[in-house]
């Protein structure tokens, strides 16, 4: 199949999000981008926070946090190009030392991974003396290293009981920290980060969207401050919520989490109608078709971490995977 019919072929997957005109403009990066991933053995690695032209027509392992860090660890492939911020790239690194692996912007950052410092962790070890750290894998290579165990939005609860310790630091996501806290008797001692994304929904929100869309199942991402988790019908990573509204189909739901989230899952559920209260995350907006052909042709903005960094905060990440 010629590559121009190729590429039209995957249109019908994303056309109700994106218009035909604005189609026009990405064929030709997604043409050169599918080819250079044959050329060159690349893999893309594309958060749920993408947009559709990535998500589903460019990306080979698509998912949440937790999930692309181990489907990273399988990856067969002398390049990977990981479509999402800068500690997801670094992840990728720590599990795949010897690949080669790009980030199409190394300004993608994260207010989470910005919040923290190793220099913090050491004052929080001072101040709590035997208590382990774990930390949110929004968080630098740095940061992992000094910490004991790291945890996603989708297994925090399954790695602070898992430790069997009394009492945690759970670092940095406030509002993570405290929602986990409401499912276990393990005393959780939180960090001040938030998410800017997450932190902008509030409970009014919540009822407003009840009020103006009568049925519509609400559901919250863990990062959303507590009482917009209370005022929700479900709480979940961005990949439970995708599961929720794959086996339930809800006729009506809305997702409170990164505005894309909603066009990628709703690919996959068309008789599901997905109200949009619309926040981005700018920094997983810095990635697109073209700065991802740019980073496979040049081979550009590779992400390095030191050796001396790399053993602790692979050791923090791989104890969460063994979890």
């Amino acid at each position: 199949m010629p590559a121009s019919a190729s590429v039209s072929s995957l249109y019908h997957r994303v056309s109700r999000f994106i218009p035909p005109a604005e189609w026009m403009g990405f064929e030709d990066d997604i043409a050169a981008i599918l080819d250079l991933k044959k050329k060159r053995n690349a893999v893309i690695l594309a958060h749920n926070y993408q947009t559709p032209e990535i998500f589903h027509c460019v990306a080979d392992i698509v998912g949440d946090s937790l999930a692309l860090a181990r489907r990273a660890v399988d990856v067969d492939a002398d390049v990977i190009l990981v479509a999402g911020v800068h500690f997801m790239a670094e992840t990728a690194k720590l599990l795949n030392p010897g690949k080669t692996v790009l980030i199409p912007d190394m300004e993608a950052g994260c207010s989470l991974a910005e919040s923290i410092t190793p220099e913090d962790i050491a004052l929080l070890r001072e101040a709590h003396p035997g208590v382990p750290v774990i930390t949110y894998v929004n968080t630098s290579a740095a940061v992992k290293a000094a910490s004991d165990i790291c945890c996603t939005s989708g297994n925090a609860k399954q790695i602070v009981e898992g430790l069997g310790a009394r009492k945690v630091l759970m670092i940095p996501d406030e509002y993570l920290a405290r929602n986990i806290a409401r499912q276990t008797d393990v005393e959780i001692i939180a960090w001040h980060g938030h998410c800017e994304v997450h932190e902008l929904f509030t409970a009014d929100d919540v009822r407003q969207l009840r009020e103006n869309y009568p049925g519509v199942r609400v559901l919250a991402h863990p990062e959303c401050p507590p009482d917009v988790v209370a005022e929700a019908d479900f709480a979940g990573s961005t990949a439970w919520m995708s599961d929720y509204v794959a086996s339930e189909k809800p006729g009506r739901v809305v997702l409170l989490t990164e505005c894309s989230m909603s066009d990628n899952v709703a690919a996959d559920n068309p008789d599901v109608e997905f109200i949009r209260p619309c926040n981005l995350c700018p920094h997983m907006k810095r990635i697109t078709l073209s700065n991802i052909r740019a980073a496979l042709e040049h081979n550009q903005h590779e992400v390095t971490i030191d050796p001396t960094v790399a053993v602790d905060a692979r050791r923090a990440v791989e104890r969460m995977l063994a979890i």
